[in-house]
């Protein structure tokens, strides 16, 4: 019985994210593929600056030393960063880079309530979470490697 409860809720799972990509493609606009494609490069940006700049990581860290996890978190950064904005720059898989980007994106948030206070970061991290949620919501668009593979099948 439960086994039919688990395909039933997958299918109702599965229906939604059908409905979401239909109206997406539906109400795709060019401004939002180069939405995406900002989000993708501002990630892929900060990945190369955190891997150059290796005093500016130490900064970040900080606030992470007595948290459990804080360097395991600090060494998922980096490679989430660099691969998930090549990957929602391109708009493949955005949405399973868009929800990679989430917990990096919190971290960020926190950074800012933890160590010194930097509003300018603070702004730029909570644009960037918005966005990242709309997109994982919204998926990757019309102009997109996913959608060109979806027009090949």
């Amino acid at each position: 019985m439960s086994t039919l409860c688990n395909q039933f809720a997958n299918l109702n799972v599965m229906g939604l994210i059908k409905k979401l990509n239909k109206w997406a493609n539906a109400h795709t606009y060019l401004i939002l593929d180069l939405i995406r494609v900002l989000l993708g490069i501002v990630l892929f940006v900060k990945g190369i600056e955190f891997m150059s700049n290796h005093e500016e990581m130490e900064k970040l860290a900080a606030p992470f030393q007595d948290v459990p996890g804080g360097m395991i978190f600090l060494h998922y950064l980096i490679p989430a960063h660099f691969v998930g904005g090549i990957l929602i720059l391109v708009g493949l898989l955005t949405r399973w880079a868009a929800i990679a980007q989430i917990p990096i994106i919190f971290g960020a948030i926190l950074t800012n309530f933890l160590g010194q206070m930097n509003t300018n970061n603070l702004m730029l991290s909570i644009i960037v979470l918005l966005t990242t949620l709309f997109f994982i919501v919204y998926g990757s668009g019309r102009n997109s490697v996913d959608y060109y593979l979806k027009m090949q099948q």
